[in-house]
């Protein structure tokens, strides 16, 4: 199976694992398969902490397959991607 390209995260949408498994529950071994079947988490190097896009995070955990794929293009100004940032009270644009 390839991987997706993986989303550009900004500073202000990455969060770590522990908050991850807060917000949906899941656990982080799921979240870990999140990551890497849908390319919305980075590690930049081993036994260094998995970043997730939280937006992303949210995308997938309500099956948001279009708006994950905008976001993957960098289009953060399609109102099916910014509903996922005004419901976290981001900005797209930060």
């Amino acid at each position: 199976m390839s991987h997706p390209f993986p989303i550009l995260m900004r500073r202000s949408e990455v969060i770590d694992m522990a908050e991850a498994v807060r917000r949906t529950g899941r656990s982080s071994k799921t979240i870990t398969k999140y990551c890497r079947d849908h390319g919305i988490g980075r590690q930049i190097g081993s036994g260094v902490p998995i970043e997730i896009s939280a937006p992303a995070l949210e995308m997938v955990m309500h099956g948001l397959w279009d708006a994950l794929e905008l976001l993957r293009e960098g289009n953060r100004s399609d109102s099916r991607v910014r509903r996922i940032y005004d419901h976290l009270g981001i900005s797209p644009f930060e």
